[in-house]
């Protein structure tokens, strides 16, 4: 498993310790408003963290839990995983924070991170981030990412924006 380090952020493979932030950041509307559309329940989050350690187990890449180097919170989750979980799928990345750590550049320190893992350690030869049709901040930032449209498609039973990357065109921007 990678535990993974930014400036500001340790990006560690998730894990029974994590359950207590993950069920603060998966119960919280507005951060759930574009993913599911509702809260997640406890068994939920127990069950997403039981499905990502077994992932970590036998892929070697799942979620990872954002933890802020100051405070030692747990701040958002990220991942690396198989569009709709689907080993016959290509890799996305992903991401969500909590309300007050959004807007701080975390979500982009975090992205390239796992970016650069799924680029260097993984040697995927693209990925793909998708997002709700609506989700005007999430699309944001696979812009800043260097991505590129794709086009709306259907993921997770649900119309969405998709945007792509290649490894070269990764390099070639020298994140």
């Amino acid at each position: 498993m990678a535990v993974l380090a930014t400036a500001r952020l340790q990006l560690q493979p998730f894990d029974d310790q994590h359950y207590d932030g993950l069920r603060a950041l998966n119960s919280d509307p507005e951060v759930m408003r574009y993913i599911t559309g509702r809260p997640e329940t406890a068994e939920e989050t127990t069950a997403f963290i039981a499905r990502v350690k077994a992932a970590w187990a036998t892929l070697g890449y799942s979620w990872w839990a954002f933890i802020d180097n100051d405070s030692g919170q747990l701040i958002g989750a990220g991942c690396i995983q198989n569009i709709e979980r689907n080993p016959d799928n290509p890799l996305e990345i992903g991401w969500r924070l909590r309300p007050d750590a959004q807007g701080k550049g975390y979500a982009k320190e975090a992205a390239l991170a796992m970016a650069n893992f799924a680029f260097e350690v993984l040697e995927s030869p693209q990925l793909v981030a998708v997002c709700h049709v609506q989700n005007t901040g999430s699309e944001k930032m696979m812009q800043r990412l260097g991505m590129t449209y794709r086009g709306v498609e259907r993921w997770y039973n649900t119309d969405t924006t998709v945007y792509v990357v290649t490894r070269d065109a990764w390099r070639k921007a020298a994140h």
